[in-house]
Order: C-alpha cells, then structure tokens, then sequence
C-alpha cells in the first residue's frame, strides 16, 4: 500500500503521520503527498509551461539539446537516455535545470552544476521554471526532515548537507505510446532513482508504476498539487538500507503525459556513506557515474 500524507502534519511532526511515512520509506519506498505550500494551479501552470514547450518544433528545442551542450541541462531529445541497458533508450523527452553557482565557486565547473540552458520560447518559461524550483526545494527539505524523524535521527539531520545542493528539476514528456514500441521500449524503463529524495508532479494521467517487493507492479497516480514522493540509491546508502531505492517504471498509454520531477540532492562532497562506516562515497561522485551511464551522449564520451 502507497500512503497518502498530509505534509503540513509531515512538517509538524504528527506522529500518526510520522509512521506512516517511515513505514513507506522502510516498505513499499513510495507515497503520495498533499496540502503543500505548491497550490494546484501553480502546478497545472509549470506543467502547462512544460507542454508548450514540449509541442514546439523539434529545430526550435535542438538549440539547447543537452547532447551538444555536453552536460545534462538543456532538452533531451527521444532516445537520449537508456536508464536500462536491457532495454531500448527511452522514448520519452525531458529537459533538465538545476542549481547555479557563481563563476568564482570551486564547484562550478562540475558536470554536476553545469550551467543551465534556457529556451527563448515559450516566453516566461525561464521565469516560471526557476521560480517553481526554488519553491519545490523547500517543499523536499520538509519533507526529507520529516523522513529523518521518522527512521528515529534528528530532524535536521541531513539539512548541513543541502548548502549547494545538486539538484535537478526535470520536465518529462511522455508521448502517446508509438505503434513501433516492442517489450524493450518504455516511456521510462524499469530504475531506481540515482539521488535522495525525488518530489514528483503529474498532470494526473496514469502511468506510473512501482514494482511490488514480491513481484509484480502497482499503478500510482497523483492529481496536480499533489505529489508522489520516492527515495533513491543515494538515501539507501546513507540509511545504511533504512530506506529503500524501490525500482519503478513508466510503459506508456493511449494519452501523452507530462510529469515533473525534483530530484533532491546534497552537496557535491557530501559523504553519503552508511552512518558509523568507515566507508567514503562521494554524493557528486555517484550522481556523475549514474549520468554518464545513462544520458546516451555520456555513454558514447
């Protein structure tokens, strides 16, 4: 079962809702979340942003294809990422924005803080983009303190971590399925996210789906202004297991989808190893080997 939680009783410490949070993080490693400081129509706004832009031209996006830019801000086209060597690349299109350091900082010429690269059209696109990152961080670090009280660390025991977070704001847009599309082609092929804490927006159409620990998959859905919420490969490490990375999945259907993701991330030279380890895993480290093995531009450097 995929709990849906109240985030202004996640931010008040509620402990009814606390369990059920860490029982999600500890199990089925996914829940929905509702009652943000992110107001539905501000949702629907940005995913509309995201549409516009997805409907435009393919020449007019290929000026800021990620693919000749080198790095992973920008646009990526169909069959730019195979998060699945198993699998074909993916079918879907993205664009990718994240946090922006000061030419002067010493992080600053990191793949992983690359600068980002913004579309002329459609107009406020940038404005409303960075203005929805910026407040969908905040929604994540509540929600991540929350996740720290509820596996029993104190609540701001990640928040020394976010100072130059690494984090990505993705737009995806997942077409009406292709008549081509055999059993290895997905919208997003089956993976566990690379990061911490993932906060994802939908324009409620189905497709999402969380593998089952026994096998099998459930279907998960969220209208906008409310958000699925799910931990990756770098909060299993630093939990030393606690909470889970659970692999999920998007087919595809009959309809187009659009979903935004915020992929929650530490700094760069943050030791995300299991607490009490003698171990050292770099945050920016890991988040630099799981691009390059996934962006298909990285895969053929």
């Amino acid at each position: 079962m995929i709990p849906r939680l109240d985030a202004q009783l996640i931010r008040a410490g509620d402990r009814a809702t606390l369990a059920a949070l860490g029982e999600a993080a500890r199990g089925v490693g996914f829940a929905t979340v509702y009652n943000t400081a992110l107001t539905p129509s501000r949702v629907e706004d940005v995913i509309e942003m995201y549409r516009a832009f997805f409907h435009l031209p393919e020449s007019a996006k290929r000026e800021i294809d990620m693919a000749r830019t080198g790095a992973n801000r920008g646009w990526g086209a169909p069959g730019s990422e195979q998060v699945d060597l198993d699998a074909n690349p993916d079918y879907k299109q993205f664009f990718d924005s994240g946090y922006e350091l000061s030419k002067d900082d010493p992080l600053a010429a990191l793949s992983v803080y690359a600068p980002n690269q913004w579309p002329e059209v459609p107009a406020g696109f940038r404005e409303m983009v960075q203005a929805y990152y910026d407040d969908a961080r905040d929604v994540a670090m509540d929600v991540l303190r929350g996740i720290a009280a509820a596996i029993d660390m104190p609540r701001d025991y990640f928040d020394a971590a976010f100072a130059k977070p690494m984090v990505l704001l993705r737009g995806n847009y997942y077409p009406e399925r292709p008549v081509w599309a055999t059993a290895k082609d997905f919208g997003i092929a089956t993976h566990t996210d690379y990061g911490c804490l993932t906060l994802l927006a939908t324009d409620g159409s189905p497709g999402l789906e969380v593998r089952k620990r026994g096998g099998g998959w459930i279907a998960v859905e969220a209208p906008p202004g409310e958000f699925v919420i799910n931990f990756g490969e770098m909060m299993e490490f630093w939990t030393a297991g606690d909470v889970k990375a659970t692999p999920h999945r998007v087919v595809g259907g009959m309809h187009e989808r659009i979903s935004v993701p915020l992929f929650f991330n530490p700094t760069h030279d943050t030791n995300v190893a299991p607490p009490g380890s003698d171990q050292v895993i770099s945050a920016g480290d890991h988040l630099a080997k799981r691009f390059e093995e996934t962006y298909v531009h990285l895969q053929k450097q």
